[in-house]
């Protein structure tokens, strides 16, 4: 493995004595620094490389104009006419995503599976005469167009009688174990963090409360997914294999570490503010996951058809999110039809080729260089207090520069700064957001400028950086 070594004192030096040449101390070695814990399984590594994948609210709430259904909507209401999975990886597919969570079972208890656990299903509905499965159809489509898959199993259930009662863990673990051998593989289990409150629970329309911390048995769930599918995320607040980031606008913090304090935080944690920059301090490697609806509301309302989110918020939500060192989950709300609705696939699409445009033209490509190979899997390592001077292809325009670390061996970066050589001298780079952690992937935004070379600095890190990737890019959407 490649690995190159600049010293800041050595660069700063010869620079001011030989004007703009490139300095550079090199070395080759096979040894890789020690790895920082806490670190990232293989499965979050290919995760956070997903980097963009769907998110599918669809049932009786789609019928019945509710976003929260309280578990009591007749099963009649639930009759789709022209549903049509393909049309959805389709649509995901020419989005540039990588998978699709769908929401099997929100708070309101109904099941797009024909589970054998409860009535409240597909499984009674006029749909295909009750013999349709929407989570296999989905699951289907995903194998046919290479897509992965995930399934949301609501822990609240707003329908069930028994729920807030000792019996109702159990139908969980049954239903949840249900669906991980019988529609795998997935690539993630979705937990939500809303549990308990008002419901109809089988006509008793009362209120419920539950120890979030306990009650579920959350440590069984985990072990049973790790049993029948070891290869998946499981997504809550508090992971253990992504988080939620404290908000449904789909940004996350400048500042991102990758940890969390693993025994704090639980489904609905009540400092939820944290997860928007993680725990510097945390033990465990639990990656941010940025959820948001395409919509204002996560289920199809037809008020809101006018106010699908713009190829420009999207892209917004793309570089607070992606370039934040996170992911983006994109909620499709299905219409009552059964298909994602025009305008939503559209602006979906646009967005991805936006971002196609802004990010593929990189001036710094250089296959010499482990850190601009476009090679995740080599990296330069920079000591703290160490720079990298890069040189561009040619003297040109620039607004956009994406880092990376090389994440399997830990994220290590605390501060950093950017400087742009323009042919007389050095600058740093202004921009509106701090520069302080990178993980998996940083980008930078900021007005266009000039540049013949590039000057990034370690100034602070947990432990020498392995830097996989710079990159400079001009976005003509931003010229």
């Amino acid at each position: 493995m490649r690995i190159i070594r600049t010293t800041l004192l050595r660069t700063a030096l010869l620079s001011a004595f030989l004007g703009t040449l490139p300095i550079q101390a090199q070395r080759s070695t096979d040894t890789a620094p020690a790895p920082c814990p806490p670190l990232p399984r293989p499965e979050q590594v290919a995760w956070q490389q997903m980097e963009t994948y769907a998110f599918i609210h669809f049932g009786p709430n789609t019928f019945t104009d509710m976003e929260w259904g309280y578990g009591d909507a007749p099963l009649e209401k639930f009759n789709p006419t022209q549903l049509n999975c393909e049309q959805w990886a389709q649509t995901f597919v020419n989005a540039g995503m990588k998978g699709v969570i769908l929401t099997a079972k929100h708070h309101d208890g109904f099941c797009l599976w024909p589970t054998k656990y409860t009535d409240y299903s597909v499984r009674n509905t006029p749909w295909l005469e009750g013999k349709g499965d929407v989570v296999g159809q989905l699951a289907e489509a995903c194998r046919k167009y290479g897509l992965k898959f995930g399934v949301y199993l609501s822990p609240w259930d707003r329908h069930q009688a028994f729920y807030g009662t000792s019996l109702y863990p159990h139908y969980y673990r049954l239903q949840m174990e249900e669906l991980l051998t019988q529609y795998g593989p997935f690539f993630e289990i979705w937990l939500d963090g809303a549990n308990g409150g008002d419901g109809w629970y089988g006509g008793a329309r009362e209120k419920r409360q539950i120890d979030r911390r306990t009650y579920y048995n959350y440590e069984g769930i985990f072990e049973l997914v790790h049993k029948h599918q070891p290869q998946t995320i499981i997504f809550s607040d508090g992971g253990p294999g992504c988080r939620w980031v404290g908000n449904e606008s789909g940004a996350v913090g400048t500042t991102n570490w990758s940890f969390l304090r693993i025994a704090e935080v639980y489904p609905g944690y009540d400092k939820a503010g944290e997860l928007f920059t993680g725990h510097a301090d945390g033990d465990a490697w639990v990656g941010a996951e940025c959820d948001v609806s395409i919509r204002p509301g996560w289920f199809y309302h037809a008020s809101e058809d006018e106010k699908v989110k713009t190829v420009d918020q999207l892209v917004e939500i793309y570089y607070k999110s992606v370039g934040h060192n996170g992911t983006m989950l994109l909620n499709f709300p299905v219409d009552n039809r059964g298909l994602i609705h025009s305008t939503d696939s559209l602006n979906a699409v646009l967005f991805h080729q936006r971002i196609q445009r802004e990010l593929t033209d990189n001036l710094l490509l250089n296959k010499k260089q482990p850190a601009t190979d476009g090679d995740f899997e080599t990296y330069s390592v920079l000591e703290r207090g160490s720079s990298i001077e890069l040189r561009l292809q040619r003297t040109a325009s620039l607004n956009r520069i994406q880092l990376q670390e090389y994440i399997p061996l830990g994220q290590r970066v605390k501060a950093f700064q950017v400087e742009l050589y323009d042919g007389k001298q050095w600058s740093p780079l202004e921009t509106e957001e701090e520069t302080t952690t990178i993980g998996y992937k940083r980008i930078l935004r900021f007005p266009t400028v000039r540049a013949k070379r590039l000057r990034l600095t370690i100034l602070d890190s947990r432990a020498p950086v392995c830097l996989s990737e710079v990159a400079a890019f001009c976005a003509p959407a931003a010229l």
